[in-house]
């Protein structure tokens, strides 16, 4: 299965949902919908069987951003990570599904009793693994939490300068990030499911007699938690990652990471292909105000402009769209850059094709990354538009 499709997502996430809403969670199911066809010794599922009720234990009925239970996540991200390496290590499936442990999961957090009660079951699953084991995955789980002081440049590239004795630590990551990408709606079918973008942008393009793309079913109730400035923002950060490993580490010789690399870029695209489509159905519906959008972003593309970061400039739309939407620090304010971003429609429509192409250079150029991102932030490259 390809779970970085939309709808295969969805399927997985329903198949899990029910499974965590029976009166008596059997923890085997849920082990046999993440590892599907593998095989795993005795010792792996006693392993894996305690580290799922540990997480059962200390998530409970907690809440992601979209409402779904919130420990549907490390679930979900373990068996992309399944889907997209065949048969990862035990050390790496219990990686995953613990990745965001030391950052959730804090004795300010919760109560005495429950902090005690996950710590002794935290303990009881670590003996399973050797000293060396035990060292190897407290310090991948270390690696893969962003402290309170840290930028999330300075977290990603944190991990990748210390990937030297942990080289699978970059696919769990991605794993992650695929599932926060899919994640970000609560659509009962995937909107691309019948359509083709592409061909939608070429009836702009070329057909004088096209009257713009029709949804089959009226505007979508808001959501509260995502709008598509809020997963374009995902999708900025699915970049800044990108450009980061591509910039830091060589994939060349790792075929599995490659693979999860690709299916984030895929599924990145796709998405910003569903942003874009939505506004062409239901916000601006004037064919002769799209094609000017098109051929703008096209131009802006083929002039280099989404080969490095740019500063903001009079008249561009798309220069300094990272810097001016996507890059403060402080969540109040960015949720602020991005509510406007969300009110300038023209802007939304060039942004998201602008990442539509960003991804697909990602697809197509083993070698590309967008110059002016590193560690410390994006910060305008001289030689950019």
């Amino acid at each position: 299965m390809q779970f970085h499709n939309l709808t295969e997502f969805l399927r997985l996430s329903a198949v899990l949902n029910y499974q965590l809403s029976t009166q008596k969670i059997i923890w085997e199911n849920i082990l046999s919908i993440i590892i599907g066809n593998a095989t795993i010794s005795s010792r792996e599922r006693s392993v894996f069987l305690a580290v799922l009720e540990y997480l059962g234990d200390v998530y409970g009925q907690k809440k992601r951003r979209l409402g779904s239970l919130s420990i549907l996540h490390p679930l979900r991200a373990t068996a992309l990570l399944v889907s997209a390496v065949k048969r990862p290590r035990l050390i790496d499936m219990v990686t995953e599904l613990l990745h965001d442990n030391f950052e959730d999961f804090k004795p300010e957090r919760m109560t005495i009793e429950k902090w005690i009660n996950g710590q002794g079951k935290f303990n009881t699953f670590l003996k399973y693994f050797s000293t060396e084991e035990q060292d190897v995955l407290l310090e991948r789980l270390k690696m893969l939490s962003r402290n309170s002081d840290e930028t999330y440049y300075q977290y990603i590239g944190r991990m990748l300068d210390n990937v030297q004795n942990n080289p699978e630590i970059i696919r769990i990551k991605l794993a992650d990030r695929l599932d926060n990408t899919l994640d970000m709606r609560i659509d009962l079918v995937d909107p691309l499911e019948k359509i083709d973008f592409f061909e939608q942008l070429f009836q702009l393009m070329f057909n004088t007699y096209y009257e713009g793309y029709k949804p089959d079913i009226p505007h979508p109730a808001p959501s509260s938690a995502f709008n598509g400035a809020q997963r374009m923002y995902q999708l900025f950060k699915n970049t800044v990652l990108m450009s980061l490993i591509r910039k830091k580490v060589s994939l060349r010789h790792d075929q599995p990471t490659q693979r999860i690399f690709q299916y984030l870029a895929h599924a990145s695209m796709k998405e910003a292909q569903r942003n874009a489509l939505h506004i062409f159905g239901y916000h601006e519906r004037s064919v002769t105000k799209l094609r000017h959008l098109l051929i703008e972003t096209m131009e802006y593309v083929l002039r280099g402009g989404i080969d490095a970061i740019t500063s903001p400039r009079e008249g561009e739309k798309l220069d300094g769209l990272f810097i001016s939407h996507f890059n403060h620090p402080e969540r109040a304010i960015r949720e602020s850059m991005l509510a406007d971003l969300y009110q300038d429609k023209p802007l939304m429509i060039e942004a998201s094709l602008a990442f539509i192409v960003i991804f697909l250079r990602f697809i197509n150029d083993p070698d590309y990354f967008i110059r002016g991102i590193s560690e410390t932030g994006v910060h305008p490259e001289s030689t950019a538009l």
